[in-house]
């Protein structure tokens, strides 16, 4: 389905979860990731500065998680810092040189607006359009659609820089749930956003 208008040049780019975690042989391992990597890399060597990368954090012991997520831990304890080299926590090494410190969003749970600013710091970067790419479309992606969707933002998904460990999901994300909100959630190749993307204007 074609875009419904021009992305704006001050969209954001917003890449989610790009880390090692779910790169490497974890019990969280996303075996489709690194090959979207190259499409990511297109987008933000289109816009670096419309960029932002998120991190999913995970607490110390699973007994300092908060209401659920503690059970939650429970059952994923040998991915907690007691347990696991923190470096997994970095995004991947093409995207790791790349990132910003200033437009980094970590957050604790699945949604990019978790941290309390994470609207904030995007509308005050211009943003009202967000062009996501990342893992995983069923889980953290899928939770921070809907959270930009509440907000108000138009929201661009990059079909093919986003994956899922669980495919049957991933696929069922697009043919069933996403079709449902054309005028809200639209659908777009990367070459599709970049032919329909202008760069912003040199200060």
């Amino acid at each position: 389905m074609p875009l419904a208008e021009p992305i704006p040049a001050t969209a954001a780019h917003v890449v989610i979860d790009m880390q090692r975690l779910f790169a490497e042989a974890t019990e969280w391992h996303t075996p489709g990731l690194m090959e979207i990597v190259p499409p990511i890399l297109r987008l933000v060597d289109h816009a670096p500065e419309r960029s932002w990368f998120a991190r999913f954090l995970v607490p110390e012991r699973p007994q300092d998680a908060p209401g659920r997520w503690r059970r939650y831990y429970e059952r994923w304890s040998s991915l907690t810092l007691q347990a696991m080299d923190p470096a997994l926590l970095d995004l991947v090494a093409p995207l790791r040189d790349i990132a910003h410190p200033a437009r980094l969003i970590d957050k604790t749970t699945y949604s990019i607006f978790t941290p309390e600013d994470t609207e904030a710091r995007l509308r005050a970067a211009g943003a009202d359009t967000l062009v996501l790419t990342g893992v995983e479309t069923d889980v953290c992606v899928l939770a921070s659609i809907f959270d930009a969707m509440e907000r108000g933002f138009r929201v661009v998904l990059v079909a093919d820089a986003l994956t899922s460990s669980a495919t049957n999901s991933h696929d069922a994300m697009f043919e069933h749930l996403f079709a449902r909100m054309p005028e809200q959630i639209e659908l777009a190749t990367t070459d599709e956003v970049l032919a329909n993307w202008p760069q912003e204007d040199a200060p």
